[in-house]
């Protein structure tokens, strides 16, 4: 059975009778120890959809799910104290920029032993300890020091890893990473997806991906989940994937990546836009910027069909050679 299954998630903002789909009807499960990157533009929603899984969506955002089931426990059905028992024990997470995400008022040390404490309970000396191992096992130079000082004293490279030290202090089965390089250089973000990758495989957890930037997924990821608008596009090995991509937003996104650019002196651009509330079209989302598009494709709005092993939402998949079936 799956670590994660989540079937017909859907995450609607806005009035009842006229919603905005953030995430609309996206299925796919991930397995104990699997790393998965789900990858797509600003406003996707990829970080949407985890935000739903951790159940931090706010008013007026509602989710709607036919199945959101994590080890076998129904995350829809649970009651708040239940999921706030799971969420930071068994499910993590880390967040985009660690400086919002971190509490100002507190030491480092102060918020890794407080989870701790919510969560695992102990002595005060048995989680002072277990928060230096956190920083040493984070790559933290001095890590007893580094306890009393305050997340603004911090490097930006420093501070993710103490937001990573802390989403792993009780060891998740399911630790999700919400763009956890975005705003780091570049030299730190190799050593941060470098220590991600070394954590899950040191603790099997599983790990979900969450980025814009396919390069990075094609050396982290054994799955890779492609959305678009809200909905999943394309899902299958990332190997299959990045051999021949099967829907046009896909192809689209690697031919922005200098290694897969059909022609190397000008990389590939997708014109348009991701549909918002009050633009979304008639039939297929990608229709208005999809250079493959039928009148099919104007009505009708494809189903997430099985191409081989692959998930694809496409009218015409696209063959081996990246052109549309008929």
């Amino acid at each position: 059975m799956a670590l994660l299954n989540i079937d017909q998630l859907s995450v609607h903002f806005g009035d009842e009778d006229a919603p905005f789909r953030a995430v609309d009807r996206i299925s796919y499960s991930v397995e104990q120890g699997q790393v998965v990157g789900i990858v797509g533009e600003s406003g996707s929603g990829k970080s949407v959809s985890s935000l739903a899984i951790m159940g931090l969506i706010d008013y007026p955002g509602k989710v709607m799910a036919g199945k959101l089931e994590f080890d076998g426990c129904d995350l829809t059905k649970i009651s708040e104290k239940e999921r706030r028992q799971l969420i930071g024990a068994e499910v993590s997470m880390i967040f985009q920029d660690p400086m919002t995400s971190l509490n100002p008022c507190y030491t480092v040390g102060y918020q890794i032993m407080e989870a701790l404490k919510v969560h695992q309970g102990g002595s005060r000396k048995t989680r002072y300890q277990r928060a230096i191992d956190l920083l040493t096992l984070v790559g933290i130079p001095d890590p007893a020091s580094r306890l009393d000082v305050y997340p603004h004293q911090l490097s930006g490279g420093m501070s993710q890893r103490v937001m990573i030290a802390m989403a792993i202090a009780c060891r998740p089965k399911l630790l999700i990473a919400d763009e956890p390089t975005t705003a780091l250089d570049v030299t730190i973000q190799a050593q941060i997806i470098e220590l991600l990758l070394e954590l899950q495989q040191q603790e099997n957890m599983a790990l979900i991906l969450i980025t814009h930037d396919l390069a990075l997924v094609a050396e982290a990821a054994q799955h890779i989940i492609v959305m678009y608008a809200g909905q999943v596009v394309e899902a299958g090995k990332a190997t299959e994937i990045f051999k021949a991509p099967r829907h046009p937003y896909t192809q689209a996104l690697l031919r922005a990546l200098p290694e897969f650019a059909v022609d190397k002196a000008r990389l590939a651009s997708l014109p348009g836009v991701v549909p918002g509330k009050y633009d979304r079209p008639v039939g297929c989302l990608l229709n208005p910027r999809c250079p493959y598009a039928t009148e099919r494709c104007y009505q009708v709005e494809p189903a997430l069909q099985l191409v081989g092993e692959r998930q694809v939402k496409c009218h015409m998949p696209l063959d081996d050679k990246g052109r549309p079936t008929i």
